[in-house]
């Protein structure tokens, strides 16, 4: 199983698409790591800078439906080579969300008014997210501030993340 949780990229945007992920002209490269330095650099964020911001997260929280666009598996890919392992955001594009499971990675799902607090309190700090997979609680804390959530993935998914993605899982099992 992947590693989960550390600090936190908080992206408040919603619609977020795969080509702002990792843009199309790099889709020719054969392997994750030509994708590594491209993660995010053609999305347009009022105050982000992919450089500076981008540096020691292992772990984004956006808004509606990321991932959506393309169907590739490139963008679960670059997120992965950057030791993005966990993505929470209200929901995502039903493909993209399953190429992260199918990649071993977490794609977190929370309601609405519980990203909009974590924005309000979070955002805006360096925060750090502990991931209790067992449990299925990420715990967000700033220093000043501590909060938990729950979160649910339904039985294939958990097992998907656990085998650390759908290759392993098939290997394991056939």
């Amino acid at each position: 199983m992947k590693p989960f949780g550390g600090n936190v990229l908080f992206l408040d945007r919603s619609d977020i698409n795969t080509d702002e992920i990792i843009p199309a002209k790099y889709l020719t490269e054969i392997s994750k790591e030509a994708l590594k330095p491209h993660l995010l650099e053609d999305l347009k964020l009022e105050g982000f800078e992919v450089s500076r911001d981008l540096k020691d997260k292992s772990a984004i929280v956006t808004r509606k439906n990321f991932g959506c666009g393309s169907s590739r598996e490139h963008a679960p890919w670059a997120l992965e080579v950057n030791g993005i392992h966990i993505v929470v955001a209200e929901n995502f594009a039903r493909i993209f969300r399953q190429n992260m499971f199918n990649c071993g990675m977490l794609a977190v799902e929370l309601p609405g008014e519980t990203i909009d607090e974590l924005f309000r309190i979070f955002g805006t700090s360096e925060t750090v997210v502990e991931v209790d997979f067992e449990n299925d609680r990420l715990t967000f804390s700033n220093g000043k501030t501590t909060k938990t959530y729950s979160y649910q993935l339904s039985p294939f998914d958990k097992t998907l993340v656990k085998a650390g993605g759908w290759v392993e899982y098939a290997d394991a099992k056939y």
